[in-house]
């Protein structure tokens, strides 16, 4: 069996039916619960991630899940990452950027104009701010539903323009 490193990844559109896939999601808000405030956790759960207007994708290397990453659609202009996640051990590969560019990519095919995100504001957030901000996404002021909060940083995406 080739190993993961042999294979090319792979992003699919997923159910979240697939055991790896739950597992690295309940691994993902574990995480969040982890660095931050029960309060101030904004991951959602398997049962919100296959909720109306969303969409979620996995990535693969070969058999084994990489990363997870989801949108989920505001209104008739907007977007929101959510659950961006990749796993420990692909983690400095490029999945989280294929992931992010993939998201990028289907919300302007679906016509959203703008993408938002709300990610921590911790040091073991940095690597994604890191990300998101190499992607072309700018610090902003909470959107709706979220409100001022010391463990979060919001950042939106004018797609419109790429």
């Amino acid at each position: 069996m080739p190993h993961a490193h042999d294979a090319p990844l792979e992003i699919r559109d997923d159910d979240l039916t697939g055991s790896a896939t739950r597992a690295l999601i309940a691994r993902h808000l574990a995480g969040m619960h982890e660095d931050s405030p029960p309060e101030s956790v904004h991951a959602l759960g398997i049962d919100a991630l296959t909720g109306p207007g969303m969409r979620v994708w996995s990535a693969w290397y070969g058999a084994e899940l990489a990363g997870v990453a989801a949108l989920k659609r505001l209104d008739d202009e907007r977007g929101e990452l959510k659950s961006m996640r990749v796993d420990d051990r692909f983690l400095g590969r490029g999945v989280g950027r294929a992931l992010l560019r993939h998201a990028i990519a289907a919300a302007r095919v679906a016509g959203l104009s703008s993408l938002w995100l709300e990610t921590g504001s911790p040091d073991s957030f940095e690597p994604a701010r890191r990300l998101y901000a190499s992607e072309g996404f700018v610090t902003c002021g909470p959107f709706p539903p979220y409100v001022e909060d010391p463990f979060s940083v919001f950042m939106t995406l004018d797609i419109a323009q790429r």
